[in-house]
């Protein structure tokens, strides 16, 4: 059994889909799981539409009517016949969101989101399985919602892997070609949620962890995994191979390559991770792995933009103690932030955060009664993973450092 991810940058046209076929052509397709992202910027043109839902109604249906125009360009490149059925499978998929449209009642902009989003996924996944059906692959369309339950944490959905385990490997043919989508969840009354931005990755690992697949490849547009995001840093170098420990650290402190929780499962049964290019899906690309090191061995950088930092000292000038540190993170629990760096002295606290769900102005009203603050707003986070004086340098050149915490193997810098 193997997995395969495919993201959206690979399917993003016409031409994209029928490089996946190239790609399933040279690799074998029996025991074979595609998991799919949305098409291109799909997920993105579809948080405008949930923008225009809460925010701005005039232009909703045109926001919509972007993406419909966007998945029938693919659809008329790829299938000579209008009269094909996927045609009309699409438009069902619209038709649904339409009528999610019309008649939900809920406020929470969170449930929303997940509903509408997912759309993205279910399109891209029936055109792939569609045009492959066309030329002769034929595959089995599996609808994830089916197999993955989670809680209704919405947008960020935490997976029960007792029910999900039980759900796929009661139900999962794995000696044929399957498709399914990346992304995404049901709770237990069968909603859809998602798995978090990037989410894609996580699902093919928990398909892996629960068919015990030999691997996992990831199919990216770069050559693999590089120490540095080449739109940020000059001369970035592709790693060969990685440890399960290294790649973890990597994914916590942001490196978008990898989803943060992909490799938790795979780690567990010793499954090998894959990234490869499919621009060039002869090339090796990196391996992650058990008992792998590091190579080559140089300075991994990665940099979080748009981030908050926020510093507390108390009103009396009294000490930071365990008492408040555990109200802070209530609150910043409470108002779903996701902490990126603390750094704490006798009298104050600093934390660096993301602000995902947009609920920065009631924290901070929280945190006013009873601490002193400064909050700085789009500041940048570098972490640099075996680090050393000159790479520090590099980093800190032109900027004002706003905190700096180093470990043996790893430094964090806030700048503005």
């Amino acid at each position: 059994m193997q997995v395969f991810k495919f993201g959206g940058a690979s399917i993003k046209d016409a031409e994209g889909v029928k490089n996946l076929v190239k790609i399933l052509q040279k690799t074998g397709s029996q025991n074979t799981l595609i998991i799919i992202s949305a098409m291109g910027k799909t997920t993105n043109a579809l948080e405008k539409v949930v923008g225009n839902y809460f925010n701005n109604k005039t232009e909703l249906q045109s926001t919509l009517q972007d993406v419909k125009k966007y998945h029938n360009a693919i659809l008329l490149d790829l299938f000579d016949n209008e009269n094909h059925g996927v045609f009309k499978k699409v438009v069902a998929f619209f038709d649904e969101l339409s009528n999610f449209l019309r008649t939900n009642k809920s406020p929470d902009y969170n449930f929303v989101y997940d509903q509408i989003i997912g759309y993205g996924e279910l399109i891209s996944t029936s055109i792939v399985s569609e045009y492959l059906d066309s030329i002769g692959l034929k595959n089995n369309w599996v609808d994830v919602r089916e197999h993955i339950k989670t809680d209704n944490y919405y947008r960020r959905a935490n997976v029960n892997w007792d029910t999900t385990q039980r759900l796929i490997t009661s139900s999962f043919n794995p000696n044929v070609l399957n498709i399914t989508q990346g992304f995404l969840g049901s709770d237990a009354n069968n909603f859809t949620t998602t798995l978090g931005r990037e989410g894609s990755d996580y699902t093919a690992a928990i398909y892996a962890y629960c068919l015990n697949a030999n691997g996992v490849t990831i199919w990216k547009d770069v050559p693999g995994v590089l120490n540095a995001d080449p739109r940020y840093f000059e001369n970035a170098q592709l790693l060969h191979n990685i440890s399960y420990r290294e790649a973890i650290e990597l994914a916590f402190y942001g490196a978008s390559v990898i989803h943060p929780k992909t490799l938790q499962p795979l780690q567990r049964k010793e499954i090998p991770l894959y990234v490869k290019s499919f621009l060039t899906p002869e090339t090796p690309g990196t391996k992650i792995g058990r008992d792998v090191v590091l190579n080559p061995m140089v300075p991994c950088f990665i940099v979080k933009k748009k981030q908050i930092l926020i510093s507390l000292s108390s009103l009396d000038f009294s000490y930071i103690v365990e008492e408040n540190i555990s109200e802070i993170f209530s609150l910043l629990h409470l108002y779903k932030m996701k902490v990126d760096v603390i750094q704490n002295s006798a009298i104050s606290f600093s934390v660096c955060i993301d602000d995902i769900y947009k609920n920065l102005e009631g924290l901070l009203q929280q945190l006013k009664a009873k601490f002193k603050i400064t909050c700085n707003t789009d500041v940048s986070l570098y972490t640099i993973r075996h680090y050393n004086e000159n790479v520090i340098n590099q980093i800190e050149s032109g900027k004002t450092v706003l905190l700096k915490q180093l470990t043996q193997e790893t430094i964090q810098i806030v700048t503005k």
